[in-house]
C-alpha cells in the first residue's frame, strides 16, 4: 500500500528553523514529483514548493523562497523541507503529496498530485 508520512513539526519561536521530512512506504521515489502544501484553517490550500523526480526541478511559492530548501534522498525514500526564518504566518497543517511521473516535472498546484499524507502540524510563536 502507498503511503506518504510526513514528520518533524512542532513549536518553534519565529525566526527558528525545522525540517519536514516525507517519507515513502510501500513504494520508491523514484519516478515521483513531490509537492509540499498547507492548509489553514477556512483558507485555501497553498503550494508551497516542489521536486522533480530527479531534484534538478525545484519550485517555491514566492511566499516562502530564500527561506524554505526542499530536497531528496531517493536511495532513503524520504524529501525533506527545510524551513528557515520561520514567521508566526507560517502556522499551519504540513502535507506533501506524490505524483508519478516518467520525466522531471513539478507543480504547485496540489490537483497535479495524487497521493497525499495526512500532514503535520508547525506552529510558529514566542
Amino acid at each position: 500500500q502507498l503511503q506518504l508520512v510526513e514528520s518533524g513539526g512542532g513549536l518553534v519561536q519565529p525566526g527558528g528553523s525545522l525540517r519536514l521530512s516525507c517519507a515513502a512506504s510501500g513504494f520508491t521515489l523514484d519516478g515521483y514529483a513531490i509537492g509540499w502544501f498547507r492548509q489553514a484553517p477556512g483558507k485555501e490550500r497553498e503550494g508551497v514548493s516542489c521536486i522533480g523526480s530527479s531534484g534538478r526541478i525545484t519550485n517555491y511559492a514566492d511566499s516562502v523562497k530564500g527561506r524554505f530548501t526542499i530536497s531528496r534522498d531517493n536511495a532513503k525514500k524520504t524529501v525533506y523541507l527545510q524551513m528557515n526564518s520561520l514567521k508566526p504566518e507560517d502556522t499551519t497543517i504540513y502535507y506533501c503529496a506524490a505524483r508519478p511521473l516518467l520525466f522531471s516535472e513539478c507543480a504547485l498546484s496540489g490537483s497535479w498530485y495524487d497521493y497525499w499524507g495526512q500532514g503535520t502540524q508547525v506552529t510558529v510563536s514566542s
